[in-house]
Formats: structure tokens, C-alpha cells, sequence
């Protein structure tokens, strides 16, 4: 029989990778749910990809290093996951809009519109920290 200390560092080592694979499962589900096909066929990933490939030729320097300086708040390990959601979005105003290009103000859109409301505080003292004026964007806060 398993007595002392050895009996709770078993425990605590049962419980720690049961949270741990807990966390890693939850997150492995939320990308198989990104991956299924909706009703036209293609996945939440698949239009953001398609997205993305569209409008690759209408960013410009300037705003490929104003997305990096907007998605450095974000932890590194979710970082690129953010970059894509975000120019994905931004691609599919681009598209919509038919924009020559990718502006100033259609990348600050898409950056409201991509991030959660939950994340709302951090998205507004980031763009703060630019000198953004916000006055322009407040619907797009307000209504999310």
C-alpha cells in the first residue's frame, strides 16, 4: 500500500495530467470545429485562407508592419492564429469593399471586427498607444 508523501505526489501527478490533457483537448476541439464544412462546403479556416490569398498582393509594407505592432499584445503561442483571423478578416472587407488596396482604416476595422469583445479593452489601448483615433471605429465597438 502506497503511504506519505509518495501516495500525494501520485495524486498530484494524476490530477496535473488530467487538467493538462483537459486544456490540450479543449483546445484540439475548438480547431476541429474551425475545420468543419459549414453549408457551402468550406470551413471557418478554408474562407480565411481564401481570404488571405485574394488580397495578398494589395498589402503593403506599412500595414503588414502596423498588423505585426497590433497582434504583439497577443501571447506568442496564439500570435499567428490571431494574424491570420485578423488578415483574414481584413482580406474579406477588402473583397467586399473591392479596395484597390489595404488601407489604414480597413486594417483597423477588421482588427476590431476579428477580436473577441472580451478582448475589447486590450484592442482599445493598443490602438490608444498608436495616437488611433478611435471616434471613427466607436460603432464597430459598441455593437459587438
Amino acid at each position: 500500500m502506497l503511504t506519505g508523501w509518495f501516495l500525494w505526489f501520485i495524486l498530484f501527478w494524476v490530477v496535473f495530467l488530467l487538467v493538462m490533457m483537459s486544456i490540450g483537448g479543449f483546445f484540439m476541439f475548438r480547431k476541429f470545429l474551425k475545420r468543419l464544412p459549414k453549408e457551402d462546403g468550406k470551413s471557418e479556416l478554408d474562407w480565411q485562407e481564401y481570404y488571405i490569398e485574394q488580397t495578398r498582393h494589395l498589402w503593403g509594407e506599412e500595414e503588414r508592419a502596423l498588423l505585426e505592432e497590433l497582434v504583439r499584445p497577443v501571447p506568442e503561442l496564439f500570435r499567428d492564429v490571431a494574424r491570420q483571423k485578423i488578415a483574414g478578416k481584413i482580406g474579406e472587407l477588402a473583397l467586399k469593399e473591392q479596395a484597390p488596396r489595404i488601407t489604414r482604416d480597413l486594417l483597423i476595422r477588421g482588427y476590431i471586427i476579428a477580436t473577441p469583445k472580451r478582448d475589447h479593452k486590450f484592442l482599445i489601448r493598443t490602438l490608444q498607444a498608436k495616437n488611433i483615433d478611435l471616434a471613427p471605429y466607436q460603432h464597430l465597438l459598441e455593437s459587438r
